[in-house]
């Protein structure tokens, strides 16, 4: 008879915590994971803000950090095992809040560990909100509106993957996925620190257990149940309208400012609205007294009544799990201080690190107005590349502080020692990709780093099919010219030749797609590895229960026009327009039948219809790419438009003797991105 889950629950513990414990050894190795910073993002809306990085040295390796914020770390207390050495802070270096592309598992490992320019945070994280799958069971999605082909067309709407909430072996699997992760995070907080956990009747009363496991019964201190109303369904049960947070306290000496609500109606109109106090008579008696000051309220107590995010609320971004910014709010002024650094690492829809960015925006009419209150440093999450392009226009559109968007260094070779084990090579990886592609591998002899596989054609009435020869290049290197080269030599040369060569990577140069179109080979195909596959690998359990399901896609790729420049005084202006988009073959995207459908109509009839989302840089250095400028589709200061962004930009930046480089960089409705290098100015 199979275990129950409770049964289950020691054993789960205590492999995560091993997990967890190889994590902790690994991060004081050499080999430790890292975060790439893949750009700064400045959310000005046009060309005429400000930018403060133009002052600062870029040198290599180097991140870009806002001004105006306190340094932030001292050296780490130990906990689980000693904590890594790492160089102290650089003098005066200020803090720069963060989002971060990627599974949270090694986002967390790369944080305790620190790297150069940033020591560990270990132990330095006041406060953390999660709101991770719920085990519901369920796929979600989020819903992309585009123009209609024709001008007085409506909108056309497509909805889009998100993120899957069912696992390989049911809730065991979900416990077994959030316990590591719960016991990183207590390695992060500080000791005067708190962490949220917000799930519902699904697997609340599990978590709650192994939180009292990773942080001890007796510093649990909440069970706060938020309370919302919205539309019932029919159904032979009590309608579900509420979630459940459980608060947990890293020790006794725990933050926490006491909120307060206001005084029920009645209650004011028997005692009045103002503060009362107690202070001793004559005779030492504490009596009670009315002053002037208006009254706090009473005791903010455990059931939150917060509306929920409908449809036509103004908090509303099409994230089909967001939280409302008043909830986390509440979270952020009980349990951290201003200035405090707090993290998410679920992100979903920003709602966390809006809420401690400290703008909070109203409507009037159709205008957006911004009043600032208290800021918190953030640390923000999420694997989800619909979620990470949703929550930077969020950060954009409240006209955040300058903020860093990141990634997992080498992501593919650390999901794949996640998943294979620590001591995985890049050949077992190869292999993987290739049996998932259909391809067999070819022998040892001529395949001695294992990436070279075959796909025989079927003979039919004695003749052959066509032979084709697949190379899986490796997630370490960026695959461009010379690996395209190379494989066209081995399709030409290699056991006699072949009739094609299909080559399938994980990471390109930004200049791929002109590389492949000045090659003009029509027998040599480039195909997009799934960049999750690793993660969905692991989630369902093994490449037998994979196979089938993946689908490797052609490259998007961006053109524009050539760069206009015009000097006046010391100023260069350049001009940059947008020529071409061509989307991520809608195959490999997440989509029904009749959404592929629509999107390939739109893709055909107007493909800049696609980007979500551009930036330009203009003095790009080839590592960080500093968004100088930037829109984004619902941005209407720069036209009233909402569905599409303006197609042509008008960057200023300080003259330049010499040629210098624009990186334009654009993201598409599901998060893809692409990029184009161009040098002007040269003599």
């Amino acid at each position: 008879m199979p275990k129950s889950l409770l049964e289950q629950l020691p054993e789960i513990v205590a492999q995560g915590r091993k997990e967890a414990e190889k994590i902790l050894e690994s991060i004081e190795s050499r080999h430790r994971v890292s975060l790439q910073t893949r750009e700064v993002v400045l959310p000005a809306k046009d060309s005429a803000a400000s930018d403060w990085i133009t002052a600062q040295a870029r040198a290599d390796r180097r991140e870009v950090f806002a001004p105006g914020q306190d340094s932030l770390l001292e050296s780490a207390q130990p906990m689980l095992g000693a904590a890594p050495i790492r160089p102290e802070p650089v003098e005066g270096q200020a803090w720069a809040n963060r989002l971060i592309y990627g599974d949270n598992l090694l986002a967390m490992a790369a944080l305790l560990a620190g790297d150069d320019t940033t020591p560990s945070l270990r132990g330095k994280v006041d406060l953390i909100y999660i709101d991770p799958p719920f085990d519901s069971k369920a796929d979600y999605r989020t819903k992309v509106t585009l123009p209609g082909l024709e001008l007085e067309q409506k909108p056309t709407v497509i909805e889009q993957f998100a993120y899957s909430d069912t696992w390989s072996d049911g809730t065991a699997s979900y416990l077994a996925m959030i316990t590591p992760r719960l016991i990183l995070m207590r390695e992060l907080l500080a000791d005067t620190g708190s962490i949220y956990v917000h799930l519902d009747w699904h697997v609340g009363h599990y978590v709650k257990v192994i939180l009292d496991e990773v942080f001890g019964k007796d510093n649990f201190v909440n069970e706060i149940c938020w309370w919302y109303k919205r539309w019932s369904a029919a159904a032979s049960t009590f309608q579900r309208m509420h979630d459940t947070i459980y608060f947990f306290r890293k020790s006794e000496r725990y933050k926490f400012n006491q909120l307060f609500q206001p005084l029920a109606a009645s209650t004011a109109a028997i005692h009045g609205d103002t503060r009362r106090i107690n202070v001793p008579d004559e005779t030492g008696k504490l009596v009670t007294v009315r002053t002037d000051e208006p009254s706090k309220g009473v005791q903010m107590h455990d059931v939150w009544e917060v509306p929920f995010v409908v449809a036509h609320s103004q908090e509303q971004v099409g994230y089909s799990t967001q939280k409302p910014i008043e909830l986390v709010t509440r979270i952020l002024e009980a349990s951290s201080n201003p200035g405090d650094l707090v993290a998410d690492f679920f992100g979903g829809s920003g709602s966390f690190a809006a809420a401690a960015e400290g703008r909070r925006v109203t409507k009037e009419g159709n205008k957006s107005v911004y009043t600032n209150s208290a800021s918190r440093r953030w640390i923000t999450t999420d694997l989800g590349k619909p979620a990470c392009m949703i929550m930077r226009k969020r950060l954009i559109d409240l006209e955040a502080k300058p903020f860093l968007y990141q990634a997992i260094g080498d992501y593919q070779v650390e999901a794949a020692k996640a998943t294979l084990g620590r001591d995985f090579r890049i050949g077992d990886l190869s292999h993987i990709v290739l049996s998932l592609y259909g391809a067999l591998p070819l022998p040892a002899d001529v395949n001695p780093q294992r990436n070279l596989g075959q796909i025989a054609g079927v003979e039919f009435g004695g003749k052959r099919g066509s032979k084709t020869l697949v190379l899986a290049d490796s997630p370490n290197k960026l695959t461009g010219m010379a690996t395209l080269k190379k494989a066209i030599a081995q399709r030409d040369n290699l056991l006699g030749g072949w009739d094609r060569v299909v080559v399938l990577g994980w990471n390109f140069e930004p200049s791929i797609g002109e590389t492949i179109t000045a090659l003009n080979d029509s027998r040599l195909e480039v195909l997009v590895i799934p960049p999750d596959l690793m993660d969905r690998l692991k989630k369902k359990g093994g490449i037998d229960k994979l196979r089938g399901q993946v689908r490797f896609s052609s490259l998007q790729y961006l053109t524009i026009h050539p760069i206009a420049v015009s000097t006046k005084d010391d100023t260069d202006s350049l001009t940059v327009q947008l020529k071409n988009y061509v989307l991520l073959s809608p195959e490999a995207i997440n989509l029904d039948d009749a959404n592929r459908v629509k999107l390939q109509q739109i893709a055909n009839a107007e493909p800049l219809a696609l980007i979500e989302y551009w930036a330009v840089d203009p003095d790009y250095d080839g590592k960080v790419f500093r968004s100088v400028w930037q829109d984004y589709r619902g941005n209407t200061a720069n036209d009233a438009d909402a569905l599409r962004v303006v197609t042509t930009a008008t960057v200023t930046a300080k003259a330049k003797a010499g040629p210098r480089k624009v990186c334009v960089r654009v993201v598409d409705v599901f998060g893809f991105e692409a990029e184009v290098v161009a040098t002007v100015g040269a003599a």
